[in-house]
């Protein structure tokens, strides 16, 4: 029986237990950076699979990092999310994994413990680093700034989407506040006293609104009005709005930043207000998908059975566009269901621990491990992707 053989057998193995990580990790839904109970849970998996194990890693308390080493050779990563949503049931009050994570966690997983426990040798690392806060602050941003990928030849992650996709772009994103202050009044009796902060919200978005017909056709720009006064009868002092603004390259958007916050400059001296900038969530990279990786990864894929693979440009903002410009990467998107559904909505949610769910999540598991045995057992197909990546990033 060949090494291939064995994997799949592996996965079939291991199915009861892949699923029952995703039960796990879908019953103990928790917000990123408290992700306790789960990465607890995940580490001690690993480790009953004779995975070595660094928990808490890089002093970030829900982080870990596990290595299980054949040999002295490449290392490959997986890397588990499993962060959930806030604001689901009937007082909107629960935490649900809305976002599929209960699924990536039990798959990734699926694909090193089926790899560890192959009889066979290769020559090669695999790694498994756990990376909490995808759906707020981007946990692997902070990992990536304490050089938790930098002895790392490859990373293989998906993500669940309504399709198979292998042309997955997430665009570089700032999330940026705006807080205007301005003086209160009676806005009745002393309105010339007063210095209304709400207008300069309100031209702050005229003057966004404006520069829109002059952005790039990849810009995405999005603002709500978070703060903007409590009585029609007061000026209001305080008033604040927040933009995620985002663009295909990280260049383009330092550029579409400054002109935002120009806008905001210029709305607070049009108004008489003061102004105050803050990045309130992470800044991500770009997304750069590695070609020879993701070749690798479909024909893996496809020699499975999955025959329904598209590659269309699909949107969105992601921590792993920083971890794909320090190591070549790949993030395609794999269907949850046939039905379509929408993610971050409790259907989504329910139906990552259906049957369904399951079928796709062995196919998931199978498509990594195998591409991650290849690396191991062909080095050309490594010396390929790097020079890619090198190529890329002209490092």
């Amino acid at each position: 029986m060949s090494v291939k053989e064995n994997l799949y057998n592996n996965v079939e193995i291991l199915k009861d237990e892949i699923e029952n990580i995703s039960e796990f990790i879908f019953e103990h839904a928790e917000l990123g950076n408290e992700e306790y109970v789960s990465s607890a849970y995940l580490v001690e998996k690993l480790k009953d699979y004779g995975f070595k194990v660094t928990y808490p890693y890089l002093d970030i308390p829900t982080a870990f990092r596990a290595e299980y080493k054949k040999g002295e050779g490449l290392k490959v990563a997986f890397l588990p999310e499993y962060d959930a949503l806030p604001g689901y049931g009937e007082n909107k009050n629960q935490t649900a994994h809305a976002c599929g994570h209960n699924w990536i966690a039990a798959t990734t997983l699926g694909a090193a413990i089926s790899l560890a426990t192959l009889n066979e040798n290769f020559n090669g690392t695999i790694v498994v680093i756990g990376t909490p806060a995808e759906e707020t602050v981007g946990g692997k941003c902070e990992l990536v700034e304490k050089s938790a990928f930098s002895d790392i030849d490859a990373v293989i992650q998906m993500h669940l989407g309504a399709e198979n996709n292998i042309n997955v772009l997430t665009l570089a994103m700032d999330s940026i506040e705006f807080n205007f202050s301005g003086v209160a009044a009676h806005a009745a009796c002393y309105p010339e006293k007063g210095v209304n902060a709400l207008d300069a919200v309100n031209l702050m978005f005229a003057g966004v609104n404006a520069l829109r017909q002059h952005m790039k056709s990849d810009a995405r720009v999005a603002g709500i009005i978070t703060e903007g006064g409590m009585a029609c009868n007061v000026v209001p002092d305080k008033a604040s709005c927040r933009y995620y603004i985002r663009s295909k390259e990280r260049s383009y958007l330092r550029e579409l930043t400054q002109k935002i916050i120009n806008c905001a400059k210029g709305a607070a001296l049009a108004s008489g207000t003061k102004l105050e900038i803050i990045n309130y969530e992470t800044s991500f990279a770009n997304l750069v998908t590695n070609k020879k990786l993701m070749e690798l990864y479909e024909k893996n894929l496809r020699s499975l059975g999955v025959t329904d693979i598209r590659d269309r440009e699909g949107f969105g903002s992601t921590d792993m566009g920083d971890v794909s410009q320090c190591c070549p990467t790949i993030h395609p998107n794999f269907p949850l269901t046939t039905k379509h559904l929408v993610g971050h909505t409790i259907e989504f949610a329910t139906a990552t621990i259906q049957e369904e769910a399951y079928k796709g999540m062995k196919e998931a598991c199978l498509a990594m491990a195998l591409s991650c045995l290849d690396i191991f057992e062909k080095p050309e197909i490594l010396k390929e992707i790097k020079e890619e990546f090198y190529h890329t990033f002209k490092k």
